[in-house]
């Protein structure tokens, strides 16, 4: 199975100082990154061997539906690894119930307030090649439902080299089962709510 395939399934602090603010909106490699990420993910769609989309959508495929590019939602954090992780059962949208555990958190100043995310590791996973080092953020906010799957949305996260990272909203996106019913997809546990509408990223497929 595709390494995307994989992702979008679901089988797939302390800030301080001024150092942790919203990284300019000038920064062209920033929205290149999101342009190829977004590129990539319509690709996919397209692309029978890894689409999770029934043929005959896929056929009149057109676009998936993005907020516009806003690096207001490209934040600086400050990554916090779990001494001693637990594994627990992740609720998915159907009766499988996968093993993760909670790798660390993100800690992250946005719109003038701070938040934190957990950040997720599935050992199955973790064993397959190329893919030692995947961890993901699934996350809810109060955009779900309105303009974006009322399920949530994920972010792709990788182990970092240091506490110091970049965590992007426009990078984040819908899982397969927004798409297709015959997918199993991890629902964002409660502590990853986010209490504001998060307008970056991927909106509703339909």
């Amino acid at each position: 199975m595709a390494l995307a395939s994989i992702k979008r399934s679901g089988i797939t602090l302390i800030l301080g100082l001024s150092f942790f603010h919203n990284i300019a909106q000038s920064d062209p490699a920033s929205i290149g990154e999101i342009e190829s990420h977004r590129k990539e993910q319509q690709d996919e769609m397209r692309d029978p061997k890894k689409s999770p989309l029934p043929k005959k959508e896929r056929k009149h495929f057109k676009h998936l539906n993005y907020y516009p590019i806003d690096l207001a939602y490209r934040v600086k954090a400050t990554f916090v690894k779990t001494e001693n992780p637990v594994l627990f059962k992740m609720k998915t949208t159907t009766n499988r119930l996968p093993e993760y555990s909670k790798y660390g958190e993100v800690h992250f100043e946005l719109k003038g307030t701070m938040y934190k995310l957990e950040v997720y590791h599935n050992s199955e996973i973790a064993a397959r090649p190329g893919l030692e080092d995947y961890l993901f953020i699934p996350f809810t906010d109060e955009s779900n439902g309105k303009e974006t799957y009322e399920v949530g949305r994920y972010i792709d996260f990788k182990v970092p080299s240091s506490n110091e990272i970049v965590l992007d909203f426009n990078l984040c996106y819908n899982p397969y089962c927004s798409y297709s019913s015959g997918y199993s997809c991890p629902i964002p546990p409660e502590v990853n709510f986010i209490p504001l509408e998060i307008k970056a990223g991927e909106m509703k497929f339909h």
